[in-house]
Formats: structure tokens, C-alpha cells, sequence
């Protein structure tokens, strides 16, 4: 928890750390649900990499020749105990993760838009295993951190990076409900994949406004319903197979959203139907994926009979 030092003295330090003793000795349990990825974990830590380049699409950590065949076997071996593999791709050793998403498409379509991290202090909220967090290494951020309630997640992050060794890339088991103990502490936060799953996207927005310093930046990604409208779809149950998504706005609903929650120079820059093409099962990743959440007659129709869903990409400002 190195991150606790470089936090301005607008932070909730004293609750921030109360919360994370509380998750530490809950993830540090023997039992099998925290065993299966900390036991992983701890046989990686043993492998740490001479080559490291963020720069690539697929996060390179390590070289094939840095470690022994049967070394090798046993690195395989763990990091498909982090499975299913949601982002990617990385090359660990010489080994491919085919993870479920191609994430350099996403990366590729925000780095327009992404302000000077030199020295700035980052948030990456639900930051899933840490690929966005390892791209972001070249632009030399002070420290990113990311919170990620998921247990298979944070100890895939803390995985790859005991062998990456990048030391100013933080996790913690924390989530997007817990930024209003973060006042004023980051520079430039991340939002993507996160507020359709919120119950109150505006709050949640103010509470990411709240969390930015003055001048901060927002980069916003959500999946969408396609149209200009300013209208949002409120699922029944599920959208594209997807329990505990609530609101799928139009990219002019979510940039209204911003306006009320008080950003500005709010942008929508990019936005895109799905494919699965980007999104789809692998050997990393042998669950259902994006062709099983479609209608199979009628592929511009989620298998609930919803519009099949964009991705949008928007920032915004705080003053």
C-alpha cells in the first residue's frame, strides 16, 4: 500500500487505510477461493523479468530466452490459473495471452485524446488485471492505481507486475464506491466499462468529479445503444446476457450525464458498434462471448431483443 505517502491531504488516509486492513485479512484467508490465485501469485513472484516494454500492443514482459523450458511450463501453467483472461493481449516470456478482449483496439482509440500523465497521479476505476495500467508506464505517470473489488483480478495484476517490477503501478481491492474517500487526489482518472453497471450514474459521476483535482481529466468508455437521441435503455433483467446492467445510454445521454454532474469541455470522440472481432472466446477465455450475446437471426439485436451495443468514448474537464 505504497501509495498512502504520495495522497494529497485532501484524502480520507485514516478510513482508506482502515478499509484495506479489512480486505487484506479477508484475501488472506486459507480458504479455496483466495488460495487458487494467491498460490499462483506467489509461484510468479519467482520469475521476475530483464525485458519489460509497455510501448506494445501486447504488454511484453520478459523474453522467451530469459527462463528454462520447464521454467517456462510452470509460468504457463499459473497464469492460466488466473483464467478466463477478460484483457490483454501479453507476452509473459514468450508466451501468448489470447485474452478474451483485444485491448490495444480500445487503447488505440483513446490515446488521441489522453493529456500528459508526466508526473501525474492516476486512477484506473474496475482496472480489471492492469493492462490500460501498464500501457499508461511509457508516459512516465508518478503512480496509477487501481481499484479492482475482484479477487481473480487484483492477484492477476499483482502477478504480472511481481514479474514486470513496474514500480509505480499500485491496486487495491477498492472500487468505484469508494472514491469519495479520494478528495481532490488524481490528476487524470479513468472510467470505462464501469457506469452501465451503476444503479445512479450521475452520483457516481460526481463522486468521480469530486475525486479529480482542479484541472483534472476524465476518459469515459461505456457500451451504448447506437443513435444521437439523448435517451437512455433501462433492461428489463439482463442486456446481452449481462446481470446488473442498468442504464445503456446513447453517448449524447452519457455526455448530458457529465454536464450534470459538473464537467466541462465534455467531448464524445469516438464511438463504434461492437464486433467480435474485439471481443471473443479464446484458449485464455472458453466462456460464452460477444456472438453468444446476439440474436443469431437478427445480429443487430441482442438475444433479449435490445439494439446491440456501441462503445463510447468521451472526456471532460473539472475546472
Amino acid at each position: 500500500m505504497n501509495y498512502i505517502d504520495q495522497l494529497p491531504s485532501t484524502a480520507k488516509v485514516d478510513q482508506i487505510i482502515k478499509i484495506h486492513k479489512q480486505k487484506r485479512k479477508w484475501i488472506n484467508q486459507d480458504k479455496k477461493g483466495f488460495l487458487r490465485y494467491r498460490r499462483p501469485l506467489e509461484v510468479l513472484e519467482k520469475f521476475p523479468a530483464t525485458t519489460v516494454d509497455c510501448s506494445l500492443d501486447a504488454v511484453k514482459i520478459g523474453d522467451k530466452d530469459e527462463v528454462s523450458k520447464s521454467d517456462l511450463q510452470i509460468v504457463e501453467s499459473n497464469l492460466r490459473s488466473f483464467s478466463p483472461w477478460r484483457k490483454g493481449p501479453f507476452s509473459v516470456f514468450g508466451i501468448d495471452v489470447n485474452s478474451e478482449w483485444q485491448s490495444q483496439r480500445k487503447w488505440q482509440r483513446l490515446l488521441p485524446k489522453l493529456p500528459d500523465l508526466t508526473d501525474k497521479v492516476v486512477a484506473d476505476i474496475g482496472c480489471s488485471n492492469g493492462y490500460y495500467m501498464f500501457r499508461m508506464v511509457p508516459q512516465n505517470p508518478r503512480l496509477v492505481i487501481g481499484l479492482e473489488p475482484s479477487v481473480q483480478h487484483y492477484y492477476c495484476f499483482k502477478g504480472l507486475n511481481s514479474m514486470a517490477g513496474q514500480t509505480n503501478l499500485e491496486i487495491d481491492l477498492l472500487g468505484v464506491e469508494h472514491l469519495p474517500l479520494f478528495q481532490e487526489c488524481f490528476d487524470v482518472l479513468f472510467l470505462m466499462g464501469i457506469i452501465y453497471h451503476r444503479s445512479s450514474p450521475v452520483d457516481t459521476l460526481r463522486d468521480v468529479f469530486s475525486s479529480l483535482k482542479s484541472g483534472g481529466t476524465l476518459i469515459l468508455e461505456s457500451q451504448a445503444i447506437p443513435g444521437t437521441s439523448e435517451t437512455a435503455l433501462f433492461p428489463e433483467k439482463t442486456y446481452a446476457k449481462v446481470p446488473g446492467t442498468y442504464f445503456v445510454p446513447t453517448g449524447n445521454c452519457v455526455k448530458n450525464w457529465l454536464l450534470r454532474a459538473g464537467f466541462s469541455d465534455v467531448e464524445l470522440f469516438c464511438q463504434h458498434p461492437m464486433s467480435s472481432v474485439e471481443q471473443r472466446r479464446t484458449d485464455w477465455m472458453e466462456f460464452e462471448s460477444y456472438s453468444d450475446f446476439l440474436d443469431p437471426l437478427e445480429p443487430a439485436k441482442t438475444v433479449e431483443g435490445y439494439p446491440a451495443p456501441d462503445r463510447v468514448f468521451l472526456t471532460g474537464r473539472k475546472k
